[in-house]
């Protein structure tokens, strides 16, 4: 191990959670839990800190071994959920046309927070934004109305900034935070893109102040490294852009789950479950990336791009509900909310003479929720108990219990159903998973996941109540995380730079791609990334003619030296196992010192024979499969007319146009996305980016799809 560590520490409601991890190896080396701070003087800043300082001594290091430290807190969506925002004073420009659209923009102060409560709104309008003293004027105005962030947004704002840009500059005197609706979103839709705008200014008064706290008592504590905060698309920002775009940090509770799962459990295709006491929360990871989209905020779709969760009132300590003699439901209530031990949790004695009774747990819940009256007192059976009773939980598990009490908890609701103990488990769990299996199907055919690669993993506390059964009903491959009680921090540790640029350009040019690409590149590189190791992914969405780049990278290059590497046995092992044939059904049809690609045919009466693809990494993990591929290996000096040649032949034709093949290639330690990319000339332009810089022997592996 070496003396150096990554810091992740995830504020949640009740507790903060930090972990540290080996900056080399990547391993857990230490974890604390401390209540969170809501109260306190420094607001959560002292929990963060307190967190840290327990954290360094149990793992004996200091504030200089720390490398990388990022948090993560759901203040923004607090912030949001509670109404607790500050007044947004809105400056609007225009004329003629103009000035009618952005007058409209006044009824945002309509957007309900809360019952009861719209968000704090003042409006005032400048025809002319290089008229400073009527900007001026309107500053005032707001500012009589109480506000205390300026926003000034402008119809084709995004084309031409310099209007919005000038009402900063003389508003600039006020003193207050401010921000132009063309720094927060780059996208077309004046009212969405305003409205993105305003919500991201009615937290950053709040969110600058616990910024400010949390940086100087890091600063305070001796740590040097950089402060970074969680993001709701996966990935990590600098402080410096978190005080810009605060609204980036809204939803990212779920995010550093996923992130947790992508970087520690190296998913390339999957489900990720995140199991709590009350509820789960469903993201999906297709082709190593986590699945975003435009969020919706405040009852509203925004230009905010988060992680696609979806949430089931299941967890581990939702309770059962009986009715007609037969388990007819699990949740959404749990034992935490009806003040209930988990029976599961008692001992033999405390459940002697156990009886069960149905109740309501909260004033106007149906009383169909199954407690123990025992001798202990009363008990919740919770979907933990059954899980329990049924070995599902691993040893050394954080919900883990001893079988025989489980089994104990479970007989009377047997008796009741007239089956075996391990019958009523079943049911318990069936009804409760059977609520979570609806979303993952449906999150499945959403992002066409290939069910062959495709695996279920569970984080969380509760991941044990949830992931192997429902693994065991849907023939999936499912496995609970490592570490599963702290995947959230782990995620924040180990998260990536990332920053997203989407630009709106129609009919756009190789040069403008390439554009947009070294924007979202240098971005990262700005916040600290290393420059050697950023990656991007473009995408050209012809039909909305955006323009979208992704790119990611680690705050340095990390160099994992890890004590075991996969064989070339264990490889083809990992391959065969996820194409579901026979070993000897399999070849190596390329490799990197990074990736090992193998193949097999699947010959179909009457159709073409599929040459399904995987990609293995030197740890073993399956990190890129394709149905139907071609493999090609070149190199770096070769690749220019060996890949023009494979789109060429590979290009589709039809009522659409155009279409280029899906490329990914296979460079150093790097998988390079290019799929998004449908215009033959544009995807050859962003593979010469790709291999830009890199020696001409270097061995290159392209895996190409055609597409239907």
């Amino acid at each position: 191990m070496s003396t150096r560590i990554r810091v992740g520490i995830d504020v949640g409601g009740t507790f903060t959670d930090a972990v540290a991890v080996d900056a080399a190896t990547l391993d857990l080396v230490g974890q604390v839990k401390v209540p969170t701070s809501h109260h306190h003087e420094d607001g959560v800043a002292h929990g963060i800190v307190q967190a840290l300082d327990r954290l360094l001594a149990q793992v004996d290091r200091t504030p200089a071994d720390v490398t990388f430290l990022a948090h993560g807190t759901t203040q923004a969506t607090n912030a949001l959920l509670e109404g607790d925002v500050a007044t947004v004073g809105l400056i609007g420009v225009g004329t003629g046309a103009g000035a009618v659209l952005t007058r409209r923009l006044a009824a945002l102060g309509k957007l309900d927070l809360t019952p009861g409560k719209k968000l704090p709104l003042a409006y005032a309008h400048v025809p002319d934004p290089f008229d400073a003293d009527a900007v001026r004027a309107a500053v005032t105005r707001v500012l009589e109305e109480g506000a205390e962030v300026v926003v000034a947004t402008e119809p084709f704002g995004v084309d031409r900034p310099d209007g919005e840009a000038a009402v900063l500059d003389a508003a600039r005197s006020s003193g207050l935070p401010m921000a132009a609706a063309h720094e927060i979103t780059s996208l077309y839709g004046l009212h969405k893109r305003t409205r993105t705008a305003v919500v991201n200014a009615a937290i950053l008064p709040r969110m600058l102040a616990t910024a400010e706290l949390v940086d100087s008592s890091i600063t305070k504590a001796g740590v040097s490294a950089p402060l970074m905060v969680m993001r709701c698309d996966g990935g990590v920002m600098s402080l410096a852009e978190m005080r810009r775009r605060p609204l980036l940090t809204v939803l990212s509770g779920p995010a550093a789950g996923v992130a947790g799962a992508l970087m520690q459990e190296r998913i390339s295709e999957g489900v990720f479950l995140e199991t709590g006491g009350t509820s789960t929360d469903i993201s999906v990871v297709r082709r190593g990336k986590v699945a975003v989209r435009h969020a919706t905020i405040l009852g509203k779709t925004s230009y905010l791009n988060a992680l696609d969760v979806r949430t089931v009132g299941v967890g581990g300590g939702s309770m059962v509900r009986l009715g007609q003699g037969k388990v007819t439901g699990v949740g959404p209530r749990s034992a935490h909310i009806a003040g209930l031990p988990y029976a599961c949790f008692a001992t033999l004695d405390e459940l002697r003479d156990a009886k069960v009774d149905t109740v309501a747990p909260m004033e106007g819940d149906p009383d169909d929720h199954v407690v123990l009256d025992a001798a202990g007192g009363r008990f919740a059976l919770t979907m933990t108990c059954a899980a329990n009773a049924l070995g599902l939980v691993p040893e050394g598990d954080f919900a883990r219990c001893d079988q025989e009490v489980a089994r104990a908890a479970l007989a009377p609701l047997a008796a009741r159903l007239g089956t075996d103990v391990a019958g009523a488990a079943r049911a318990v769990l069936d009804a409760g998973t059977a609520q979570v299996r609806t979303v993952v199907d449906a999150m499945v055919k959403d992002y066409r996941l290939d069910r062959d690669t495709a695996v279920l993993v569970g984080g969380g506390g509760g991941a044990a109540s949830v992931t192997p059964h429902l693994a065991a009903t849907t023939d999936m491959d499912g496995r609970i995380a490592r570490h599963n009680e702290v995947i959230s921090p782990i995620g924040v540790a180990l998260a990536l730079v990332r920053e997203q640029v989407e630009r709106i350009v129609p009919g756009a040019t190789q040069e403008q791609i390439l554009a947009v690409r070294a924007e979202a590149e240098r971005a990262v590189v700005a916040q600290g990334a290393a420059a050697d190791g950023v990656e991007v992914e473009v995408t050209v969405d012809p039909q909305t003619s955006t323009v979208r780049a992704v790119a990611t990278g680690a705050t340095e290059l990390r160099t994992q030296d890890r004590a075991h590497r996969a064989d070339d046995t264990e490889r083809l092992n990992a391959a065969a196992t996820s194409l579901k044939t026979q070993q000897a059904q399999v070849d190596v049809l390329a490799g990197t010192d990074a990736y090992t690609v193998y193949g097999t045919e699947v010959r179909r009466r009457l159709r073409a024979t599929r040459r399904p693809v995987r990609v293995v990494d030197a740890d073993g993990v399956v990190r890129l499969g394709a149905p139907d591929a071609r493999v090609e290996k070149t190199t770096v000096g070769a690749a220019g007319e060996a890949l023009a040649a494979l789109v060429r032949d590979a290009t589709s034709y039809g009522d659409g146009g155009m279409r280029a093949p899906a490329v990914r290639l296979l460079i150093g330690g790097r998988i390079a996305d290019l799929s998004g990319v449908l215009e033959p000339e544009a995807l050859l332009a962003l593979a010469r980016s790709e291999l830009r810089a890199r020696a001409a022997d270097e061995p290159v592996v392209a895996v190409v799809e055609s597409r239907a």
